[in-house]
């Protein structure tokens, strides 16, 4: 693998991910309450909640991640991964 691809393949990946949780939210506003909506609502939370603080005397570090990920972002991260198997690879 390149390293142009592979620069590709994650860019695609993040944006999918990004986009996915995006469209997901905006879905899930607009579908009447029941089972699909709560498909598309939920959310898992991988990170930290709060950020992580290191504070020295004259320097303060502060560490945080936090990873929203939705049924549509998990499709779209999936489809990526279809399309660059099926024509890059």
């Amino acid at each position: 693998m390149k390293k142009t691809e592979l620069i590709f393949l994650t860019v695609a990946l993040v944006l999918a991910a990004v986009i996915g949780g995006l469209i997901g939210d905006i879905t899930a506003s607009f579908i009447p309450e029941g089972g699909v909506k709560t498909l598309f609502e939920k959310n898992i939370r991988i990170g930290l909640q709060e950020p992580f603080h290191l504070n020295f005397y004259a320097l303060e570090f502060t560490f945080g991640l936090l990873i929203n990920i939705n049924f549509v972002s998990v499709l779209l991260v999936i489809g990526v991964l279809i399309y660059y198997r099926w024509w890059y690879i």
